[in-house]
């Protein structure tokens, strides 16, 4: 009945991670190959995690290390939750990856025997995918203030994506509400868009007192948002 023997180590050592597996002595010639790495790249969601899987062939009665470094780069990793599966000539590594991971790696097999030594390199790449960026409409503001019935009121605002600080966002489209008040709806009044800068504005005419706020759908970069409200009173006559 053939045994095997399974260990498995993982070290912070100067920016690898090292992993080892064994298999029972048997007199077949050494010889070690990485056959595949799974997914590739190994896509990361920002702020999330994936599990990459390394598959090797090593000869039986081999001790087989894995190390996984970053490609011209030095850190420092901290612990990770590493397994290894052994089956017959086969072994199964997973390691995971964070989204401070991204850029390109290497992976190095290391197979050992009565003296011997055989490696094979592969690389890969971890990628991260990011999500949509946060969105914000501020210093929006409808004048003046008070407006008498069929005069402009003006709209301005600008429009700010979160990227790495909040910065302008130009093209996109932004939407003008109106609620009357005493009414509990919002209406659609007019649509512009964001130039340099995030800077919009647009107008439309006074016919009653109610509330303005400006919305933005946002797309496939970005999360949609929506102003502060603002109240306007419309008057008929001269004060």
């Amino acid at each position: 009945m053939r045994k095997i023997a399974a260990g498995l180590i993982a070290a912070t050592m100067g920016g690898a991670l090292l992993v080892t597996g064994g298999a029972a002595a048997q007199a077949t010639a050494l010889d070690v190959q990485i056959e595949d790495i799974n997914p590739d790249p190994v896509v990361v969601a920002k702020g999330g995690e994936a599990t990459a899987s390394f598959y090797v062939d090593v000869t039986k009665g081999a001790n087989v290390e894995l190390k996984v470094e970053p490609v011209g780069d030095v850190r420092t990793f901290a612990a990770k939750n590493v397994t290894a599966i052994p089956d017959g000539d086969h072994w199964k590594f997973t390691v995971p990856f964070n989204s401070g991971d991204a850029g390109k790696w290497r992976a190095t097999a290391t197979a050992k025997k009565d003296g011997e030594t055989d490696r094979d390199k592969a690389y890969f790449e971890v990628e991260v995918q990011a999500g949509k960026a946060d969105t914000r409409i501020s210093s929006f503001k409808a004048s003046p203030d008070p407006v008498k019935k069929g005069r402009t009121i003006w709209f301005s605002g600008r429009l700010q994506a979160d990227e790495d600080g909040w910065e302008g966002v130009r093209g996109g489209d932004v939407e003008i509400y109106f609620r009357a008040s005493g009414s509990s709806g919002w209406k659609y009044v007019t649509r512009t868009e964001s130039r340099w800068g995030g800077k919009f504005s647009a107008q439309t005419r006074a016919w009653k007192s109610g509330t303005f706020k400006a919305v933005y759908e946002g797309d496939d970069e970005t999360n949609g948002s929506e102003s502060r409200s603002d109240w306007v009173r419309v008057y008929r006559y001269h004060r």
